[in-house]
């Protein structure tokens, strides 16, 4: 099969699946707000309309799924959809990030269904400030999820977004909470995506300066050069220790990315930035032939060319990307919804 290039030669390999825009928390730095306008329930996709459109994606090259939310627990039956989507031989990557409050309840079945990799967000170690972040008191239930986890899915992966002045005192007592459960450590740099409403440039912690701090603390740290297109740098302490830090804001990757997001109502996004979906549930549910979509999805793919990342380093007035009348007008613009 020929390889699908967009406008700078990336290919179409990696798609992220959203199955809910819904969540059970309200971090700070994706859903700060009070209120939010949802995505209407008649438009959700169904299970069998995900899988054509998985379908056509693979025959198009995609090989890597992640599923995505909002949180991906809370749709119904996920176990099912995971396992429809395991059958496909053409998927040999399907991953799944999840914010760990339902998971000590769910891994073993997504693990039996065919799930092959897991990643959890987490944030922090401290109860009050967990609250204070998510707006929930639930880090009992998120942990237990990681411990219950972390045997079922090897290679397990904890997501942290460090926020100067919130969280990033907490560097080193992350590091050694994923190291005693065999997870990998991935820092993140906090971005400037849609609901992020309160970012500045000051509150990120950049790549550099977490490899400092974590050098003072273990020793330097070594870059682990791989022939791979995914998001996080991967480096390894002098004790072995893996882990990775995505540096979209100051960093970024755009050169690499072969990823798009699906929305759970089946707008295709090309670019974590772009302002405008390209919708594909509108064709899929007036009868479009599998040849129209995969056509639709070649000729748009082909066009590509967004470097968002790139464009907001540039941009000499970094302020909020998006404001807030106008995320509550489009849910589709807020980052809840387009899975991260």
């Amino acid at each position: 099969m020929a390889v699908l290039l967009d406008q700078h030669q990336r290919p179409l390999r990696n798609l992220r699946l959203s199955v809910t825009d819904r969540c059970n928390l309200r971090c700070s730095y994706c859903m700060p707000e009070t209120d939010y306008v949802w995505l209407p329930r008649e438009d959700i996709l169904q299970f069998e309309e995900v899988e054509r459109l998985v379908d056509i994606f693979a025959s198009l090259g995609v090989d890597k799924v992640r599923l995505t939310g909002g949180e991906p627990l809370l749709r119904r039956d996920l176990a099912d959809l995971v396992s429809r989507i395991a059958r496909r031989p053409a998927i040999r990557d399907l991953a799944l990030t999840t914010n760990g409050v339902l998971l000590a309840t769910h891994a073993q079945a997504l693990r039996d269904a065919g799930l092959h990799r897991l990643t959890v967000s987490l944030d922090t170690l401290r109860r009050e400030r967990f609250r204070e972040l998510t707006r929930y008191d639930e880090l009992d239930r998120v942990l237990r999820g990681i411990d219950v986890s972390a045997p079922i899915f090897p290679g397990l992966k904890l997501d942290t977004v460090l926020i100067r002045g919130v969280n990033d005192d907490e560097l080193i007592d992350l590091m050694e909470f994923a190291r005693q459960r065999g997870a990998e450590l991935r820092f993140i740099e906090y971005m400037d995506v849609g609901g992020a409403t309160h970012w500045s440039m000051q509150r990120v912690v950049p790549r550099a300066e977490i490899l400092a701090r974590l050098a003072q603390h273990y020793g330097i740290a070594t870059a682990i050069v791989e022939p791979s297109s995914a998001p996080a740098d991967r480096f390894r302490l002098p004790d072995g220790t893996v882990f990775g830090i995505i540096a979209s804001t100051t960093q970024p990757f755009c050169s690499d990315c072969d990823r798009s997001r699906l929305t759970a109502d089946g707008l295709w996004y090309l670019c974590l930035y772009a302002a405008r979906g390209i919708d594909l549930r509108a064709p899929l549910r007036a009868g479009a032939t599998t040849e129209d979509l995969a056509g639709l999805i070649r000729t748009t793919w082909l066009a590509r060319a967004d470097r968002g990342a790139e464009h907001r380093l540039a941009a000499r007035d970094r302020s909020q990307l998006i404001p807030v009348d106008a995320l509550r007008r489009d849910p589709h613009l807020e980052m809840h919804t387009r899975g991260g």
